[in-house]
């Protein structure tokens, strides 16, 4: 009785490092194939030739607004594609990033994968945290195991995962100093400087990241805090003390970052940026502010160039309504319609239940405060642009699914899987067009460019995929284009025309339009669209029409 016992627990053993393998596995083969597949995305190239910059010239030269750290990790791919490249081509960083993969004698393809993998194995280690995390706030192996299924099967982490672009690397980041201030309540020494490592991470990886850095602060203090065996008068200041590490540290991670692009800090920005006194009403003051930082003088450059943008009057596209500036409740709603319907009711009742269970609510703060200050933040901005602002959001509800495994009910357990098999499903249905997912409540992926527009649905991803529609079903066909996207379209083949430089009587044969450009079509384009025949689709980003 007792070998045969312990033989179960041995295949117990074994049997979680395997389904995690297979979780992981089939994550990596969605992310590879996404990858293999889609054209350069719109931020791509910028990316790809800073990056290439900071190899070559060890230069802060191009795209300020973002700092170096997620490029420095796509650099490593980069590294191994050693691309030709000419410091010396003048123009913006979207110019240098056009003429590095399409002029250069580069094979882009090429290029843009080596650039993403790097990004496809940091996307793959959250998967790690994400497990271990839930695994240690529910308590059992089944509780980090649902957690991983649910990241592994969600679409928006897949579909941005698998691009060389900065938004899962600063999530993930951030989700991982979650993880390691929670583990500080009983090892802080060891894991409040992680915690403002991984923080610092995700601050030298993207600007939005910041509000997050008070959040971890007082959680570190929280952790230390909440331990027993410090005395009750030493608890404030070592926990003021554990606050101030985190700060530190990720201070530190910051000015590293830019360390290793170039040890003298030379900033050599080759578009201008905004001046102090030149931004105006609230951005003025922040600008002010964010010179009193203790970061880099690039960073700081950077967050003005931030600012100027938030400035700028841009158009949003939300269930069919186009319109200029920005909805308070956009990124709720394009969550809602992205977010597969088993992760958003498993991830909700999670949290309820992480503040309802008295078990589990010392680990409430760290799976809620987070996400929540960093949506209230992201909120507030100006750009309505996807998602892509917000993958935070389905990476800590996959740690707080979990949780309701911890209600003692009978329909706990069948509920959860049937809920993750859901996930699952839905997220298997959209493959490889994860970009344009939207849950079946809202159509799904073939939908969703009735709903959301640009990141959300149509990133110039599908370039490619029209070149090889268009020889494979219009060979000789008059093509009239109208893409979003930073792609070169007679690289691929397409030898297009732009119908809106002729009178509309003009324009027949195939109309192809970016669902994206469709979204936002006024004048003689929506003209054109209204009087054509929709006869075509590529990859739920690109319309063909019949003229």
């Amino acid at each position: 009785m007792h070998a045969a016992y312990a033989g179960l627990r041995r295949r117990r053993r074994w049997l979680v490092p395997v389904l995690v393998g297979l979780l992981l596995a089939q994550m990596a083969a969605a992310m590879i194939t996404t990858a293999v597949e889609q054209t350069p995305t719109i931020d791509e190239p910028v990316y790809v030739a800073t990056a290439t910059d900071y190899l070559h010239e060890h230069r802060l030269r191009y795209n300020p607004e973002h700092p170096p750290l997620g490029k420095l990790l796509i650099a490593a791919g980069v590294a191994v594609a050693d691309p030709h490249y000419d410091p010396s081509y003048p123009g913006t960083q979207g110019d240098v990033g056009r003429h590095l993969l399409y002029e250069s004698g580069n094979d882009p393809w090429r290029l843009v994968l080596w650039a993403r993998l790097p990004v496809i194995t940091l996307t793959l280690l959250f998967g790690l945290v994400v497990w271990r995390f839930a695994r240690e706030v529910a308590g059992t192996e089944a509780g980090g195991l649902v957690a991983l299924a649910l990241y592994a099967f969600s679409p928006d982490v897949i579909a941005h995962g698998s691009l060389a672009t900065l938004d899962v690397p600063a999530a993930g980041f951030v989700l991982t100093s979650a993880w390691l201030v929670w583990r500080a309540r009983r090892r802080p020494v060891l894991y409040v400087p992680l915690a403002g490592a991984a923080l610092g991470a995700a601050v030298a990886t993207k600007m939005s990241a910041l509000p997050a850095v008070p959040v971890v602060m007082g959680l570190a203090l929280v952790s230390v805090w909440a331990r027993p065996d410090v005395r009750r008068r030493r608890r404030v200041l070592t926990g003021l003390a554990g606050a101030v590490v985190v700060a530190l540290v990720a201070v530190a991670v910051v000015w590293a970052a830019y360390l290793a692009v170039d040890p003298r800090l030379r900033f050599t920005p080759a578009e201008p940026v905004p001046a102090v006194h030149a931004l105006r009403g609230l951005h003025g003051l922040r600008g002010r502010l964010t010179e009193l930082l203790p970061l880099p003088p690039a960073y700081r450059a950077g967050m003005r160039v931030q600012f100027a943008l938030e400035d700028q009057p841009w158009q949003g596209f939300l269930f069919g309504r186009l319109y200029t500036g920005s909805l308070w409740y956009y990124l709720p709603a394009a969550l809602l319609v992205k977010t597969p319907l088993g992760l958003l009711a498993l991830g909700v009742t999670g949290c309820v239940a992480a503040v309802a269970v008295r078990r589990l609510r010392p680990a409430a703060p760290y799976l809620v405060l987070p996400p929540a200050v960093l949506l209230a933040a992201a909120m507030t901005g100006s750009r309505d642009f996807g998602t892509r602002y917000a993958l935070f959001v389905p990476m800590f509800l996959a740690v707080a699914g979990p949780c309701v495994l911890t209600l003692r009910r009978r329909w706990a357990g069948p509920l959860t899987g049937a809920l993750v098999l859901l996930v699952a499903v839905s997220s298997l249905r959209a493959f490889p067009y994860y970009l344009p997912y939207s849950s079946e409540a809202f159509g799904g992926p073939a939908h969703t460019h009735r709903l959301l527009h640009d990141a959300n649905v149509d990133w110039g991803q599908d370039l490619g995929r029209l070149a090889d529609r268009l020889r494979e079903r219009y060979r000789g066909e008059r093509v009239w284009l109208v893409y979003k996207g930073s792609g070169v379209p007679s690289y691929y083949g397409i030898h297009a025309s732009d119908p809106r430089a002729v009178p509309p009587d003009r324009v027949h044969g195939l109309l192809v339009v970016s669902d994206s450009a469709v979204a936002k079509a006024r004048g003689e384009l929506a003209e054109l669209i209204e009087t054509s025949r929709p006869v075509d689709q590529v990859g739920h980003s690109i319309t063909l029409y019949r003229r």
